[in-house]
């Protein structure tokens, strides 16, 4: 029995920021960031929108385009690190609109949880959801991923921001892909990106030792949500790399394979936290599983990296990246970072780009290299259907994402800080946060939304 993804939608945020706007008004060389990594564009939730917003548009188009019924549908499994609350989870917000809009009751005995694992916990969901499905081949399930990429002004994380969602509808017999049930996992308890509890203490604010209660708030000690992560650039890639390469060689070793891996694949989708991140990554393991090896194992570490650096810059591997990766890219360079949904963006910019080019892949493999910052790894494959291009005939991916409406600097930054009240475009069918609660004891800070036709 063949379990995967029979069904794809997705949601992006509908304004952004050309990257060469945000070069210049940090006096940044624009070419460093367009074809040093591909960037073109940064897409930015609207005032109206958060992740709950992106994921319940994304969801509903997947259900009206595909024609699913509510009752077909067992689990929604979320897949986010940008979740609004530290415990009602994203998925009990999507429920309950869905019901507001297609039926009352009609999930009330779906399954629903939220997985969180930096930019893998949408892999880990589709994984069980996968699991589940093979277990009853009869059920369906759904998986969204929906995240905001926040970083701090003139942080070297700023110009890889992105926002929206994917969903998934997992099922035996899919149109689209078919995984095969080989996953290698490497794991790393790591501090290379994370969002700690943030603490200020009363006295440094208002330089009183006296504690006094603040708006309901008895501790001495204010606690600082912030969307935006503390992280290490350089170490993060290096626990990419190093976690994505352990991966990949337990999935060689599981699949018992003495051949060179990739050179099966198709198509490489990797997480691209930027487009050009997964061609910087993959030149080791690249030079480490070629047939005729191009690393010895016997160099000194600079010789290793000056090696690494040799390969990247080399035409095979150069065209390699054409032929592999390149298709996946596409999108993330007008869209930005998607985090968890990152790598399934990938999978349908690739899907979209060999339909408008009229590129059958029919039975071809595709690999998957995801990655979670914290740290963790997932390598795996799959084989794409017969129907596929059925299945991706209406979503019109790059159509739509060049339909996206481009802001000046001085918004963006009034945006960030959240100084920006109206909505810059206005909605229309779809979903919007319509307020926060702050008046009722019992439901302060609750989120009521709400569909625009």
């Amino acid at each position: 029995m063949k379990i995967g993804i029979d069904a794809i939608a997705f949601d992006v945020a509908k304004i952004h920021l050309p990257i060469k706007t945000l070069a210049n008004a940090r006096n940044i060389e624009p070419e460093k960031l367009e074809k040093g990594l591909g960037l073109l564009k940064m897409t930015l939730p609207d005032t109206h929108q958060d992740t709950v917003v992106f994921g319940a548009n994304a969801l509903t188009r997947l259900i009206i385009d595909n024609n699913i019924g509510l009752e077909e549908i067992s689990r929604i499994y979320v897949g986010t690190e940008s979740a609004i609350d530290s415990s009602k989870p994203i998925s009990s917000f999507l429920v309950s609109l869905m019901e507001q809009k297609f039926g009352e009751n009609s999930l009330s005995e779906c399954d629903v949880v939220d997985f969180t694992f930096a930019c893998i916990g949408g892999v880990d969901a589709m994984q069980n959801c996968i699991d589940f499905v093979t277990l009853n081949p009869s059920k369906k399930a759904i998986v969204v991923t929906t995240d905001f990429a926040k970083y701090d002004l003139n942080s070297t994380g700023e110009y890889t921001q992105g926002a929206g969602a994917i969903a998934l509808l997992i099922a035996s017999n899919p149109k689209i892909i078919a995984f095969e049930n080989y996953w290698a996992t490497s794991t790393k308890g790591v501090f290379d990106f994370f969002k700690p509890f943030r603490t200020i203490s009363k006295q440094e604010i208002s330089g009183s030792e006296i504690n006094e209660p603040w708006f309901d708030n008895l501790e001495s000690e204010i606690e600082i949500h912030k969307d935006q992560p503390v992280f290490d650039g350089q170490y993060s890639n290096q626990c990419y790399m190093d976690r994505t390469r352990e991966a990949y060689f337990l999935f060689k070793k599981l699949k018992n394979s003495r051949k060179t891996i990739y050179n099966s694949w198709e198509s490489i989708i990797m997480h691209l936290p930027y487009a050009f991140q997964g061609r910087r990554m993959l030149s080791e393991i690249y030079a480490l599983d070629a047939e005729n090896s191009i690393i010895s194992g016997n160099e000194t570490s600079e010789q290793y990296q000056n090696k690494l650096k040799e390969i990247s810059k080399s035409e095979a591997y150069k065209n390699f990246v054409t032929e592999k990766l390149q298709p996946a890219e596409i999108a993330s360079s007008i869209i930005g970072n998607l985090y968890t949904g990152s790598i399934f963006m990938g999978l349908l910019s690739t899907l979209a780009h060999f339909y408008d080019n009229k590129i059958d892949v029919s039975s071809k493999k595709f690999g998957f290299l995801a990655y979670g910052s914290g740290s963790k790894s997932k390598v795996f494959e799959g084989t794409i259907q017969s129907e596929w291009k059925s299945a991706v005939t209406n979503i019109n991916l790059f159509d739509t994402l060049e339909k996206s409406t481009e802001i000046d600097f001085e918004t963006y930054e009034k945006l960030h800080k959240k100084e920006q009240k109206q909505s810059i475009r206005e909605p229309k069918s779809e979903w919007i946060l319509e307020r926060i609660e702050n008046q009722i004891p019992n439901l302060i800070g609750a989120r009521y939304y709400k569909w625009i036709d």
